[in-house]
């Protein structure tokens, strides 16, 4: 039960860090030029997105210790806690994000939306999500290679941010469009665009690089046999899937909503189709995170 608590916890940090980061930053520079469409959703979201880290990291906290102490009164104790924050970069890397997104909540409070809430959370966004290669196999990674195989965990959980955090804006904001707002939503999506294909070429780069070190060339031929290679395999599926949808709203969708645009037409039914589109691709994106929840607890095929 405390492993399923575990796996539930951390699908919960990654879906807030990814919010954290991902929306702010979208914000940032899609409407940087003009005042946007109503954000009136953007303070309660981000309150509920800083919440669910802080809270969920200290949960997390409990409930790993509570797994390597043996049950859960043990995990409770001030002194397993104690040395799980002190003695184990999991727990101090824990402690961190709760204190960051803390951080971010009361700036949430204290600032109006804008510019400068925006520059602020996705800053707290990336140490967050950054900080998830810390509780990951990559800090276990030892010799020479192990600075190479933090930075490609920590480039590859922050471009995962940036891609779902900023696909969870777009949903909002297909969903809560008004008339008056498809312009900012058009120039917006086709912003998107770029930035999508950089978190795209990052995400592959670093994945590369982290299979490399958790995996090996040796064996590839393999990976089917063992759990964690049926679930590196399905994460695998569901990214070319988010890659085929997105490909489908870059290329098609986005260039077809802004001749109806150009047109002066009603944007209705265009609009319609891309915001199904994006919220099957962050539906599935959602999905990819419980499956590297999951990856995440499990022992790699180079530790076999």
């Amino acid at each position: 039960m405390l492993e399923v608590a575990v796996i539930a916890l951390r699908w919960l940090q990654y879906s807030g860090a990814v919010v954290l980061l991902g929306a702010p930053l979208f914000l940032l520079y899609s409407f940087r030029d003009s005042n946007g469409p109503s954000l009136v959703w953007a303070r309660p979201t981000l309150i509920v997105a800083a919440s669910v880290v802080v809270l969920g990291s200290l949960a997390a906290l409990v409930a790993q210790t509570a797994v390597m102490a043996g049950s859960l009164s043990e995990g409770l104790k001030l002194a397993s806690l104690s040395f799980m924050v002190t003695g184990m970069a999991l727990g101090m890397a824990m402690v961190a994000r709760a204190v960051v997104a803390a951080f971010a909540l009361l700036a949430i409070i204290v600032l109006k939306p804008g510019r400068a809430l925006w520059t602020v959370l996705s800053t707290v966004g990336v140490v967050a999500s950054a900080s998830f290669a810390w509780t990951g196999h990559a800090a276990g990674t030892e010799g020479p290679g192990a600075l190479l195989h933090l930075t490609a965990a920590v480039i590859h959980a922050v471009s995962a941010a940036l891609w779902l955090g900023a696909l969870m804006a777009l949903t909002i904001l297909l969903l809560r469009r008004t008339a008056t707002d498809d312009p900012e939503i058009h120039h917006a999506l086709r912003g998107f665009s770029g930035w999508g294909t950089l978190a795209v070429a990052l995400l592959v780069l670093s994945g590369l690089g982290n299979s490399w070190f958790m995996i090996g060339p040796e064996r590839v031929t393999g990976l089917g046999t063992s759990l964690y290679g049926q679930l590196l395999i399905a994460k695998l599926a569901l990214f070319a899937l988010m890659l085929a949808i997105a490909a489908t709203n870059r290329f098609r969708l986005t260039p077809a909503l802004g001749v109806v645009l150009g047109r002066g037409e009603n944007p209705r039914q265009a609009l319609r189709r891309l915001r199904l589109n994006i919220i099957a691709e962050t539906g599935v994106g959602a999905v990819l995170l419980a499956v590297v929840a999951v990856l995440g607890t499990l022992a790699p095929p180079s530790s076999m």
